[in-house]
């Protein structure tokens, strides 16, 4: 297997690569013998169907990474040394892979090792995000406050994660129950009412020829569509974990009008929050950006914002700069934080911006379950209509005939 790593010299000097090795243990030992301190050490290897389901029921939750970061936050607002505090939040963690994730990031600070060093070690637990925000945090200093942040970062996210989901959610149980009935009813209960019809000479309407067409076709070779469908299903899901797969869904976040309109506000509120917190924190503007970029969860806004990084570094005004991008920034953005460069209240912008885009995102989840309901209804109370006219009309024409 192939091992991509990060790791520091004896010097100190920033060293990656990749390592071929059987096992990460492996790989790790072979970097330790050519005297690297390794920082970060992953699979190159694409990611694998089975390895997303293994991790989905091992992962460790929103929930409990908000209830760590809260304790953290409470803890250092308390002056208690980090790695005291980490002491005391491996004691009270339950989660089993956070433990040992906080364990291991006790046992590098104690290496000698930065608190922003020790979590990158830990990236699959710790987001990019979250360590570029504690990095940022050692340069200014200001690591309780950072802490504080965190923890209410990390709640918003949890609170829109969960409207999102449960947005999502009912429809999409509806639909699936419709899918697996209709299935049914069409694989093995319309098939036994077509030879009636075709005794007693009855004229089948165009769709009921359709139904009892593709009944037949599922009655004889329904496990093989079951099979490719969930071959599909797994090549997608395989598909989604390549960087061109998240890509193309991170694309579908923004261009799709109705998903857009879900998801634009929740980027403008992590981006606007972030952006608060880094610049009280003394961080420079396009240093900020760079942290941003990382925070906002979405590749194609990832590589805007570094867009607009290099332009302020070039000496650009960033409000210039965002609204060269309509399609990802609304045009509201780039006006406000013009104002904000132009009174010298870019932070006090950025939490308004953080405030009606929040409320926003708010609004937007309440209204999407409001409207999918009926939607729903509709749609699906057409597709049973279809169902039943389907049977229903052929019989009415074989009792007439009867009479």
């Amino acid at each position: 297997m192939k091992f991509k790593y990060k790791a520091k010299t004896k010097g100190g000097e920033m060293q990656m690569g990749f390592v071929e090795a059987g096992t990460k243990d492996s790989a790790a030992n072979i970097l330790a013998t050519h005297e690297l301190f390794i920082l970060s050490l992953e699979s190159a290897e694409s990611p694998r169907w089975y390895d997303a389901i293994a991790g989905f029921f091992t992962r460790v939750k929103r929930k409990d990474m908000v209830i760590f970061t809260r304790q953290l936050a409470t803890l250092l607002e308390a002056r208690l040394p980090l790695n005291a505090a980490l002491k005391t939040l491996h004691d009270q963690t339950k989660q089993p892979r956070l433990r040992e994730a906080v364990l291991q990031v006790s046992e590098d600070i104690d290496s000698g090792l930065s608190f922003s060093q020790a979590l990158e070690r830990q990236g699959t637990i710790f987001p990019t995000f979250y360590v570029e925000m504690v990095r940022a945090a050692e340069i200014t200093g200001n690591l309780n406050e950072v802490a504080g942040f965190l923890a209410d970062y990390t709640e918003k996210e949890a609170i829109l994660s969960s409207k999102a989901m449960a947005a999502m959610l009912y429809p999409g149980v509806v639909v699936s129950l419709f899918m697996v009935v209709g299935f049914i009813m069409i694989t093995f209960v319309f098939p036994q009412l077509g030879p009636v019809f075709t005794q007693n000479g009855v004229a089948l309407p165009w769709y009921t020829q359709l139904l009892l067409g593709s009944g037949t076709f599922l009655g004889k070779w329904w496990p093989a569509v079951v099979i490719i469908f969930i071959f599909v299903i797994i090549m997608g899901v395989n598909y989604s974990m390549t960087p061109e797969g998240t890509a193309l869904l991170d694309e579908v976040k923004i261009r799709v009008p109705i998903v857009k309109k879900v998801f634009v506000p929740v980027i403008m509120t992590r981006f606007s929050n972030s952006a608060q917190l880094l610049i009280h924190g003394g961080i420079p503007i396009a240093q900020a950006l760079e942290i941003i970029s990382h925070m906002v969860g979405n590749v194609l806004y990832k590589d805007v914002i570094h867009e607009v990084a290099e332009d302020v570094r070039q000496g650009n005004l960033m409000s210039q700069s965002i609204e060269r991008h309509p399609d990802f920034f609304p045009s509201l953005v780039g006006q406000m934080i013009a104002v904000g460069e132009t009174t010298g209240k870019v932070e006090q912008i950025f939490q308004r911006i953080s405030g009606f885009y929040g409320r926003e995102a708010d609004e937007v989840m309440n209204s999407l379950v409001d409207l999918i309901q009926p939607i729903l209804m509709i749609v699906i109370g057409g597709m049973v209509g279809l169902l039943f006219a389907s049977i229903l009309v052929p019989l009415y024409s074989l009792t007439a005939n009867i009479h």
